[in-house]
């Protein structure tokens, strides 16, 4: 068994100015932009959502403009597995979490969650989910 649930929103910006794009969305979902300590985020900012809510960031890609969504799971590997057997590929490897492709087309994350994470309720899934 193993647990995921919907992590973030996740604003993909073709764009030569992530800064004026992450203000944008900060002022017009009302949520204050939080510095990042992590020196692998300088394609991110991260727009400080209440604990128990998604986390939204604002993203430099080097792709048409969009919105995709993470999901967060305690077991990687099995989450993966569980969204082929619906449907889903696997597109790339990134990092530690992987793009998947649903059968629509849509491109999403799966990325494990951070120990000591609290995303509220999870969903829990067997094998045979």
């Amino acid at each position: 068994m193993h647990r995921s649930r919907l992590g973030g929103l996740i604003i993909d910006c073709l764009t030569d100015d992530l800064d004026r794009d992450a203000a944008f969305w900060s002022r017009a979902l009302g949520y204050e932009i939080r510095p990042s300590d992590d020196p692998d985020d300088e394609r991110y900012v991260i727009l400080g959502t209440p604990d128990g809510e998604p986390y939204i960031e604002v993203q430099s890609v080097d792709h048409p403009s969009r919105v995709h969504l993470d999901i967060k799971t305690d077991d990687l590997e099995a989450e993966v597995q569980r969204l082929e057997r619906l449907g889903a590929a696997r597109a790339t490897m990134v990092k530690h979490w992987w793009i998947m492709e649903a059968p629509s087309g849509h491109r999403f994350c799966v990325i494990p969650l951070h120990p000591g994470q609290n995303l509220g309720r999870l969903n829990t899934w067997s094998e045979d989910a």
